[in-house]
């Protein structure tokens, strides 16, 4: 699949762009099937081959967000500009979905949301509690069954000298 996207040239912090042709699935920097443009930030040029870049989009070429506002700013083709698509996180998109317009709206939403984590958590606190109280006494038989399975594991010389200091220590 073709595409006509934005490849950056130029030094460093001083960026160049050319409006190329190329296979998508080459990088950016790769070799271009054909420049059809270019871009400079700086002086704000934009030289475009109209012939050239229609004679790709009709073949199939499919041009890039950037490029396609471009193409539609300087009206080399019609239609509407595409929206750039921003991620947001999950907590920005929780406040983005719910603004509030006026102040009394936003005391309302603010103490719902106060109040519906702090359920949460006494709730959490009081499972987490029980969990730590069930792995207790685990955590103490853990340590006995270990302390046994060391003593199983001494070679039978080993149990005969501590045997015998544990006589010793008693004669004393």
């Amino acid at each position: 699949m073709l595409v006509i996207r934005l490849a950056r040239f130029g030094k460093k912090n001083s960026p160049f762009f050319r409006m190329v042709v190329m296979d998508k699935r080459k990088t950016p920097t790769g070799r271009a099937i054909e420049t059809v443009g270019s871009l400079d930030p700086f002086k704000k040029t934009v030289l475009l081959k109209n012939e050239r870049i229609l004679y790709w989009i009709g073949v199939g070429a499919q041009p890039s967000d950037r490029v396609y506002n471009l193409l539609i700013e300087k009206k080399v083709i019609e239609g509407k500009k595409r929206t750039k698509k921003i991620k947001l996180k999950k907590k920005e998109e929780e406040k983005v979905e719910t603004p509030a317009n006026t102040p009394a709206e936003a005391k309302t939403t603010e103490t719902t949301k106060v109040e519906e984590p702090v359920a949460d958590t006494t709730a959490k606190v009081a499972e987490d509690k029980t969990k730590e109280e069930q792995k207790a006494p685990e955590a103490t038989e853990t340590s006995e069954k270990v302390e046994e399975k060391k003593e199983e594991t001494k070679k039978p010389e080993e149990q005969e000298k501590t045997e015998k200091d544990i006589k010793a220590k008693e004669n004393k």
